[in-house]
C-alpha cells in the first residue's frame, strides 16, 4: 500500500510502499476512502507545535477517515468486512478505571499511559490501509449524501458537538460562539442551530468568514465581529444574545491574550455556563467573585464521547444538520504537501479531504 511516513515531527515526510496491515485481536483493518486534513497539518509536521508528542519512530500520521472494512480481528463481534466506517482519532484505553488512558491516533499524546498507548498503535490513516482499534470506528448507515467525501467533513463537526453536549445545549438555549471563524468554530454555530439554539451569536474577528456563516445559518445567526476592546465586545456580544447567553463556547485557536474568551464568560447571563475547548497560550485570569455572585460554570473540555459520532448521525439523518453546508475540497493522497498549505489557508466553510486509493468525489 501507499503511506505517507513522517520521519517525526519536524522530521521527512515521504510517500513509501508498506505492506498492508493484519488484523490483531481486537482490532479492524480499514480500507481508507477520505480523509479530513487538519488545518494546522503543516505546522505540525514540520514541528512547530511544541505540545505535541508524536511516537519516538517513524509513523503514519493523519487521525481520521472514511473507509471501508477489510478485515477485522478475534474479539471483534459486531464490525464486518465490506461496512463502511468513519473512524475517529480519539483512542480511549478500555480498561474498567476511573481515568482511562486517552491519546489521539496519528496526532499526539501527553502523559506516560498515552504514550504507551500511542507506542502500541503508533500509525494513523494517511495511507491506503489502517490498522485501528475497534473502538475507534462507527459503521455509517441509512446517511444521506454517503459520498465518502463529505463523511470525511464530519471531522470538523464531532470536536465541537462534543463540547456543545457537554456544555448541556438545550432547545430555545442562546449560544454564542467565540472563535466562529476557525474551523471547528463554524461547525459550532451550524451545531447550535441543528442542537436546537434559538439564537447563535457568532463572534470573530474576520467580517467576511463572518457574513458567509451568518449566510449559511439562516435568520438565527446574529454575526458580531469582535474588536479587542474587551468592553466594547461584551457590551455588542451581549445586545446580539438579547441580554446574556445560556451557553458560551471558546473556540478561538493560539489566542496570546484571554481578552476574547474572557468576553464570552461576561457574555453570560446568571448561570450560564463557558466551555473552553479553543487553545490559548496564556493564563486565563478567572473573577473569583464575579464568578461567584453570577454563579457562572467553566467547564474545559477534550474531545468528545464514544457515542457522539451515533448522535450526530442522527441528526444528520433527520435533516437538521446538511452535510453539504461545509464544502469538502478534495485531493489526492499523492498532493499531501500541497494540500498541507491548503488546508491552513481554507475558510471555515471549506474543508481539505484527502482522496486514497482509488476513490474520487464521483465514485
Amino acid at each position: 500500500m501507499k503511506a505517507w511516513q513522517l520521519e517525526r515531527l519536524g522530521g521527512r515526510l515521504e510517500l513509501v510502499e508498506r505492506p498492508i496491515p493484519e488484523a490483531r485481536a481486537g482490532s479492524v483493518v480499514v480500507r481508507i476512502e477520505a480523509s479530513a486534513l487538519m488545518s494546522y497539518m503543516q505546522p505540525y509536521v514540520e514541528g512547530k507545535l511544541p505540545i505535541y508528542h508524536a511516537p519516538d519512530r517513524p509513523f503514519i500520521p493523519g487521525g481520521n477517515g472514511v473507509g471501508v472494512i477489510h478485515e477485522v480481528g478475534a474479539d471483534v463481534w459486531h464490525l464486518k468486512p465490506g461496512q463502511r466506517v468513519v473512524i475517529s482519532s480519539h483512542v480511549v484505553a478500555q480498561e474498567n478505571v476511573d481515568e482511562p488512558g486517552q491519546f489521539l491516533l496519528g496526532v499526539t499524546a501527553l502523559g506516560p499511559v498515552a504514550q504507551q498507548m500511542q507506542s502500541d498503535w503508533p500509525d494513523g490513516t494517511l495511507a491506503d490501509y489502517a490498522l485501528l482499534p475497534a473502538s475507534v470506528v462507527t459503521p455509517v448507515d441509512g446517511m444521506p449524501l454517503a459520498n465518502p467525501a463529505n463523511l470525511a467533513v464530519l471531522m470538523r463537526y464531532i470536536v465541537p458537538f462534543g463540547g456543545l453536549l457537554r456544555g448541556r445545549l438545550a432547545v430555545g438555549e442562546t449560544l454564542v460562539v467565540s472563535g466562529a471563524t476557525g474551523a471547528y468554530g463554524g461547525a459550532a454555530v451550524l451545531l447550535g442551530l441543528a442542537m436546537g439554539a434559538a439564537r447563535v451569536v457568532a463572534v470573530g474577528r474576520n467580517a467576511v468568514a463572518l457574513d458567509a456563516i451568518a449566510r449559511a445559518g439562516g435568520s438565527r445567526v446574529v454575526p458580531v465581529q469582535a474588536t479587542g476592546d474587551m468592553a466594547a465586545d461584551i457590551a455588542s456580544i451581549r445586545k446580539a444574545a438579547g441580554g446574556g447567553a445560556h451557553l458560551a463556547f471558546d473556540m478561538v485557536g493560539g489566542a496570546h491574550d484571554p481578552n476574547l474568551t474572557l468576553a464570552a464568560l461576561r457574555s453570560l447571563r446568571r448561570e450560564g455556563r463557558l466551555v473552553l475547548m479553543g487553545s490559548m497560550t496564556v493564563p486565563l485570569p478567572v473573577p473569583y467573585l464575579e464568578l461567584m455572585f453570577n454563579g457562572w460554570e467553566i467547564i474545559g473540555h477534550f474531545m468528545y464521547p464514544r457515542d457522539a459520532w451515533l448522535r450526530l448521525f442522527d441528526l444528520v439523518r433527520a435533516g437538521l444538520l446538511d452535510l453539504e453546508a461545509i464544502r469538502p475540497c478534495p485531493r489526492p493522497l499523492s498532493e499531501l504537501p500541497e494540500a498541507m498549505g491548503e488546508a491552513m489557508t481554507a475558510g471555515s466553510l471549506e474543508c481539505v479531504v484527502m482522496l486514497h486509493g482509488a476513490y474520487s468525489c464521483a465514485s
